[in-house]
């Protein structure tokens, strides 16, 4: 046998044994979760699958999300939009049924009161934005005091600006005051005729508000009365309800405008202050029978300047009864009744006119005719007659059916 062949089997074994630790070392460090199929390494391919099909769930997901979200987006959109067009309509007064509405604000209304009333009238549908929109316009503080005419198709802002003092919308009604209406007479027809709240509003405003006329200066406030004579009879609008104290404003004003140039100057050429020459025009404007005002006056005046002659002073004026007695027809027992008023009583002029004359008694009582009566009577004619002496007087009565009861 040749020596040139030799087999060592160890080396191979070792080589087996290097083979197989390298392969527990390679097995031993792939990364844990890969694995072999097959018999073969297939690490590199395996792990990358499985985020791919987590990927396309991620997408898909959203793909919804965006979808739900755009949904949401379009339907809110939808909604407020709806929302808005309903609040622009009741804003802007559109699509509204007709309808006019009497509306009076009065001094215990406050803006929610006035906005509860205006949602029951059907004039706004949403009370909180209203009350928004006077807030954003700065008018929740601007309503007066009034009647308004209102309707559905006024707008917010055209409902603000309709409650205001200086609105078009506010009501006017026309009042005619009659001369020789008391002050009493007259504050209850504002009243009626829906000029004024109340009585006693005008009472509070007659009496305790300093109008700035120079004829009122000396007379002391503290009772209504004190106007009694200046409030010119004549043909108002008034506001309804109209303030007081510019209701009475307006009389006064009236009166001024009437009297500045044709009476005031001659006042003081008379012997009398303006108080006492609006008394004496009371007292005619309270007895004349229409066209015998200057012939009434010379009576008042003959008495008054001659109080040793004719009736000792005493006017003796019917019409100052009716005053002190509530209005009725004077009767004997009135002549007793114990009143400065009372010209059968106490002589001179009562302490204030009796009631508001217009310009015509005033004149007369300024310039009375010129006559030396002392007395005058309604005969049955329907007419004064006047008389120099009393026992004149005494047969004409006698001779009237009227005074014969």
């Amino acid at each position: 046998m040749s020596q040139d062949r030799y087999y060592e089997p160890s080396p191979r074994r070792n080589d087996r044994r290097s083979s197989g630790e390298s392969r527990e070392r390679s097995r031993s460090s792939r990364p844990s979760g890969q694995q072999e199929y097959g018999g073969s390494h297939t690490g590199d391919y395996g792990a990358p699958r499985r985020p791919r099909k987590k990927k396309r769930r991620s997408a898909g997901r959203a793909a919804a999300l965006v979808l739900l979200y755009v949904t949401a987006v379009i339907g809110a959109s939808i909604l407020l939009a709806c929302v808005g067009w309903v609040a622009a309509e009741d804003v802007l007064a559109l699509d509204k049924p007709e309808k006019t509405v009497t509306f009076t604000v009065t001094a215990e209304d406050d803006f929610s009161s006035i906005t509860d009333r205006l949602k029951e009238e059907g004039l706004i549908e949403y009370k909180l934005l209203f009350n928004l929109f006077a807030s954003f316009t700065h008018k929740k503080d601007t309503f007066a005091i009034g009647t308004y005419t209102l309707s559905t198709d006024m707008d917010y802002r055209a409902l603000l600006a309709g409650m205001q003092a200086n609105s078009a919308n506010r009501s006017v009604v026309t009042v005619v005051i009659p001369e020789g209406y008391n002050i009493d007479q007259i504050f209850q027809l504002l009243v009626d005729k829906g000029a004024s709240s109340s009585v006693d509003e005008l009472r509070q405003a007659a009496a305790t508000h300093d109008y700035a006329f120079d004829f009122l200066q000396d007379i002391p406030m503290g009772d209504y009365h004190r106007l009694e004579g200046y409030l010119m009879p004549a043909t108002y609008d008034f506001n309804t309800p109209h303030d007081p104290v510019y209701a009475l404003n307006k009389l006064l004003v009236h009166f001024y405008e009437q009297t500045e140039e044709t009476v005031l100057s001659q006042v003081e050429e008379s012997g009398y202050s303006l108080r006492e020459i609006l008394t004496i025009a009371s007292l005619i404007e309270r007895e004349t029978t229409g066209d015998d005002r200057e012939e009434i006056s010379a009576v008042i005046h003959n008495r008054l300047d001659n109080p040793d002659a004719g009736t000792q002073g005493y006017l003796q004026v019917d019409a100052t009864l009716v005053y002190i007695n509530g209005g009725k027809e004077p009767t004997e027992a009135d002549r007793n009744i114990d009143s400065p008023y009372n010209t059968y009583l106490y002589k001179g002029l009562p302490p204030t006119p009796i009631a508001n004359p217009g310009l015509e008694s005033i004149v007369a009582a300024l310039n009375p005719a010129d006559s030396s009566d002392f007395y005058y009577a309604l005969g049955d004619d329907g007419e004064h007659h006047f008389f120099r002496a009393y026992d004149q007087l005494q047969s004409f009565l006698a001779s009237q059916e009227r005074y014969q009861r």
